[in-house]
């Protein structure tokens, strides 16, 4: 009965940070163009959003921050899309989690974990209709970032990102040696 209600707390291990490395590399690489007042309001319009009321553009919650429409990130490698108003909706923080980088209206009518389809939002088939209107008003920007900084630049950051996730390997086998050391002297 008392092992029911225990839970362990999770492991983390140097080797699961990779991804979040990873993501800082791209991150760090992705500009950011601030929107106008009149562009914010040209999204919300077109995602009938009354300002005064911001929402989550996939379930209709409170909105907490702006999801990025198109993922940033795909495969471990930078997608060409950069933070822009263009590629930017209103999303809650459930939606924005589970959404990731998958496409989002695949992700809406999936079965994921927290999904606009599982969740059972009752009208969302209207948002599907406003999200595929605003994929075809606002076009995001999608650059390829390789051909615009040149092969010796790029080569070298991902070279540095690949030397980072070389350490936190070797590190988890020295982690995995300490740890069993340790557990070994309080068994």
């Amino acid at each position: 009965m008392y092992k029911e209600v225990f839970r362990m707390p999770t492991s983390v291990t140097i080797k699961q940070r990779t991804s979040s490395v990873t993501n800082a590399f791209v991150s760090g690489i992705i500009p950011t163009i601030e929107p106008t007042e009149e562009e914010i309001k040209r999204v919300l319009d077109a995602l009938e959003i009354d300002v005064n009321h911001v929402v989550c553009a996939y379930c209709g919650d409170a909105c907490t921050e702006w999801d990025h429409f198109n993922p940033l990130v795909l495969n471990k490698k930078p997608t060409g899309y950069i933070s822009e108003i263009n590629n930017l909706v209103p999303a809650c923080g459930k939606c924005n989690e589970s959404k990731g980088n998958k496409p989002w209206k695949k992700w809406m009518l999936s079965s994921a974990k927290k999904s606009p389809y599982s969740r059972k939002i009752p009208d969302l088939e209207k948002r599907i209709e406003l999200l595929e209107n605003f994929e075809k008003e606002f076009k995001p920007r999608k650059i390829d970032f390789e051909k615009t900084v040149g092969n010796e630049l790029w080569n070298k950051h991902w070279n540095n990102c690949q030397n980072i996730h070389n350490m936190m390997n070797e590190s988890q086998k020295l982690s995995n040696q300490i740890k069993n050391i340790i557990k070994q002297s309080i068994e």
